[in-house]
């Protein structure tokens, strides 16, 4: 990659938007005994670095002389919503394809973000099965398709958040580590590309869901691996196949460096962002944060660490499920089936058994007849995990029968 490039796209853009800010965040850096920035791509216009990509392939396009032409592409929001931005920014004609489980806020703000230059079309479960038939699309009618992270126009674009960044920390200061969420693999090409010469390999962190191990399971194998299934709760980095130019970009980092969050652990910074700091992200927003965590405080101690906060188009009616799951992966709430007696005084002595932080959220029984002992669903919520260490010892000494059903998925996915 050439940084000239990278630093020429950067200044065509500053006709779309201002550079996002980078901010030391003194929350974080406390935690982690370190200092912690977050390059804010949610204080984008679109709310995600996805503007850049889309600008830079488009703007290159027209350049060339083919801007009369329709422009297509696919995405499970945040390169829709670009993609729309720039289509209204140089007055051309495009169609999304997006999957019809995206958000709904998505959907209406790629809307608003494209006005009268998009057409919107719902197609399929996943990115991949969208991304299939904008493809088609593109192809019966002549269109110019516009990937969302598989093109070296679109990898150049994202770059230029790494270009902003470095001219950002204060003078003659570089970062010992850049954490960098993964989808397809766009930006972290980019950022990798622009910064190899600048620092060693062992400081670049990728962090990806882990229902969508894309860029570890390539890694793994040496090879672009498409994965079978991927769990579509990390809505915006929900990927089953890297692109192949973003692959060759990152083969030679070591699968070590990609950590995999659980999606219900990326909840808990989304959750503390919003109380704390009154910063929105979306799950892919959340994700270079939430690994934080898995890299430890004892690593990062002392060190410059830039985390790069991919989006922030977050859907509240998701925020009472986010909730929930941070607050069952922080160990503050559990669910039991428990079997009780079915005799009078038999719910006041289980209740008799809870301490003074313990609430029930929520509690489910049904009298059987021509029984001894009753099931109960009950949910129970706590001020601090260890709580619960002595509430399921008092169980276990009531004599009470119980499962703690918290974690097992096909259970508590069923019931909860």
């Amino acid at each position: 990659m050439l940084r000239a490039n990278v630093d020429e796209a950067l200044l065509a853009m500053r006709e779309l938007f201002p550079e996002t800010p980078l901010q030391l965040n003194e929350h974080l850096s406390r935690r982690y005994g370190a200092e912690i920035w977050l390059k804010r791509e949610d204080l984008s216009p679109v709310r995600s670095y996805k503007i850049r990509g889309a600008f830079n392939f488009m703007r290159k396009v027209i350049g060339s002389g083919k801007g009369d032409t329709t422009f297509v592409c696919a995405s499970a929001g945040n390169h829709a919503q670009g993609f729309a931005f720039v289509c209204r920014h140089f007055g051309v004609q495009g169609v999304v394809f997006m999957p019809v489980t995206t958000p709904q806020q998505k959907i209406d703000k790629t809307r608003m973000f494209g006005g009268s230059f998009i057409t919107i079309k719902l197609i399929g479960d996943i990115f991949d099965q969208c991304y299939a038939a904008a493809r088609t699309h593109a192809e019966t009618t002549n269109g110019y398709m516009v990937p969302p992270f598989d093109h070296a126009d679109i990898i150049e674009g994202q770059a230029t958040v790494a270009a902003e960044f470095v001219t950002q920390l204060p003078e003659g200061m570089m970062p010992d580590l850049v954490v960098m969420p993964v989808g397809g693999g766009g930006l972290s090409a980019g950022i990798t590309g622009y910064l190899g010469d600048q620092l060693p390999k062992e400081a670049f962190v990728f962090a990806e869901p882990t229902g969508a191990p894309s860029l570890k399971k390539s890694l793994e194998a040496h090879a672009v691996v498409t994965l079978p299934k991927v769990d579509n709760f990390v809505d915006g980095a929900a990927v089953a196949r890297i692109g192949d130019l973003n692959y060759a970009a990152l083969k030679d980092f070591s699968p070590d460096q990609v950590l995999l969050i659980l999606e219900n652990a990326i909840c808990v910074p989304i959750i503390e962002m919003l109380n704390v700091e009154g910063v929105v992200l979306e799950p892919a927003g959340a994700l270079s944060i939430a690994a934080l965590e898995a890299i430890g405080r004892d690593k990062l101690k002392g060190k410059t660490v830039i985390c790069v906060v991919s989006g922030g188009n977050f859907d509240f009616e998701r925020l009472p499920d986010v909730k929930e799951r941070a607050m069952r992966y922080s160990g503050l709430k559990k669910y039991f089936i428990m079997r009780l007696p079915q005799r009078p005084g038999a719910l006041r002595d289980l209740l008799n058994l809870f301490g003074p932080d313990d609430d029930i959220a929520r509690f489910e029984y049904l009298k059987k007849s021509a029984r001894n002992f009753g099931s109960i669903l009950i949910g129970i919520e706590t001020k601090d995990r260890d709580n619960f260490v002595g509430l399921m010892e008092r169980f276990e000494q009531a004599g009470l029968g119980y499962e703690d059903i918290t974690n097992n998925e096909i259970v508590a996915n069923l019931i909860i």
